[in-house]
């Protein structure tokens, strides 16, 4: 028998202590160190082949002798998963998807588990019955042969099966609801998330499995458990949005296979997710008439360019201390800007509420936007609107020049293929540039000055 022991751990950063603690000192919370009791001196601990001993040893090899064998990718038939992921599911990796409550994320998964018809698919569900996710799967309106569903929390059940089935992906419905019979605490706590999430790992490296597990996030948006979780996964996405708004957003955070700020976009339907495959459909408003403090930016996130809508309201204050609030955009950026749009603008915005919304429900840090928002900014001013087709794309400087932004061409491009008529970039920006290549006006400028004055005469 193992002998047990307590140990003090903090419920939001893992924090690991031999005494209890009234604040963490890791991550500075109150009240969150937990007693747990775990085993100790556990010879199998850590290996997901209850009673088998790994009879393989690593050795160390020269970097020159190591063959580059390039690992095929299992293609799903969600586009905008495989972006997020850098084009496909890697053999033997592990990846985390977290989020709010009833945001999606059983959805997206049990959708991509049904869709993917031609391989062998373990979903093992700790929270919902199976006549719940049968229930789930008639509403997608997807159906797979090959679609093993397992509703069990207990680890070394878990693994039985999957030396029964041997599936080729493997999605776990959630980490926080699986149970080592190594640990003594209960679902859920530090030591559980981290010794089961330790044996999913193995066995995903060992067997060559890809697994997708599903992790629930705390009240501030971070994921639940101890911070060793998100360490130990290859692939780390975030599922966002509001529960009680259409779209969705699937963000990368951490990605050892590709780009780690890539996003991809679903609409939620009745009968599942949609996946949207041109964003500015619902990061642009469709107008009649043109209406002011309105301004298109052309923005790139990860490898996909975008052109969102930036929306502004700018009305005399009230009160004596004039607002500032932003939705989408830094506020403190923001603050910066209208520094520079009074000092260098001669705009009197000092005695001006300024609201500042970026449509579509978007968290924009691309510093290719603040062209736009300066425009909404003074068009909202001014009361004069902006042009529907004009878009604009340059970083603004504290001595209010017009700095240029990477990847101009990709912008250019986006902007072109959706129809504007005209964009306006950094004069620096043009350096190599060739106009001719692009089927829009390219208008390079280098002070906010020539802007406006192009825009409001």
């Amino acid at each position: 028998m193992a002998k047990l022991k307590s140990a003090y751990f903090c419920q939001s950063c893992g924090y690991n202590s031999p005494k209890w603690l009234g604040r963490c000192p890791s991550c500075n919370e109150w009240n969150t160190i937990v007693e747990e009791l775990i085993a100790k001196d556990e010879p199998e601990k850590g290996s997901w082949r209850f009673g088998k001993s790994s009879k393989s040893t690593s050795k160390p090899r020269l970097i020159s002798e190591i063959n580059k064998t390039e690992k095929y990718r299992i293609i799903t038939e969600d586009a905008e998963f495989n972006r997020v992921l850098g084009g496909g599911l890697v053999p033997g990796s592990l990846t985390l998807v977290g989020g709010e409550p009833g945001i999606g994320k059983s959805t997206l998964m049990l959708q991509l588990a049904l869709s993917l018809s031609d391989y062998t698919i373990l979903y093992v569900s700790g929270e919902e019955s199976e006549q719940q996710i049968k229930m789930r799967a008639e509403r997608l309106a997807f159906s797979n042969d090959r679609c093993y569903v397992l509703t069990e929390t207990a680890t070394d059940i878990i693994f039985k099966q999957i030396e029964l089935i041997e599936p080729d992906i493997v999605i776990i419905d959630s980490i926080q609801t699986l149970v080592s019979p190594l640990i003594e605490s209960g679902a859920g706590s530090v030591s559980q998330v981290k010794e089961c999430a330790s044996e999913v790992m193995k066995y995903a490296k060992e067997s060559d499995v890809p697994v997708i597990m599903i992790g629930h996030i705390t009240k501030d948006g971070s994921l639940a458990g101890p911070k060793v979780l998100e360490h130990m996964v290859d692939t780390v996405l975030q599922f966002e949005g509001d529960q009680f708004m259409t779209y969705r957003i699937l963000r990368t955070t951490k990605n050892r296979f590709g780009n780690a700020s890539e996003l991809g976009i679903y609409e939620m339907l009745s009968n599942g997710l949609r996946q949207v495959s041109n964003p500015s459909e619902i990061l642009i408003s469709e107008k009649s008439e043109s209406i002011s403090g309105v301004a298109i930016a052309a923005m790139i996130e990860g490898n996909r360019p975008l052109q969102i809508e930036i929306q502004s309201l700018v009305s005399t204050a009230n009160y004596g201390t004039p607002q500032r609030s932003s939705n989408g955009f830094d506020p403190r950026r923001l603050q910066m800007l209208l520094a520079v749009l009074e000092k260098r603008g001669g705009f009197r915005l000092g005695t001006q509420d300024v609201f500042l919304n970026v449509a579509g429900g978007l968290k924009v840090e691309d510093p290719a936007i603040d062209l736009a928002v300066c425009v909404s900014i003074v068009s909202s001013y001014e009361d004069l609107p902006v042009n529907h087709s004009f878009c604009f794309c340059a970083e603004c400087g504290l001595g209010g020049e017009v700095r240029p932004v990477n990847r101009i061409e990709s912008r250019i491009s986006e902007a072109a293929k959706l129809g504007f008529e005209k964009i306006f970039i950094a004069k620096n920006n043009t350096k190599g540039l060739n106009f001719e290549d692009f089927n829009i006006k390219i208008v390079p400028v280098s002070k906010l000055e020539e802007v406006f004055a192009e825009l409001f005469g």
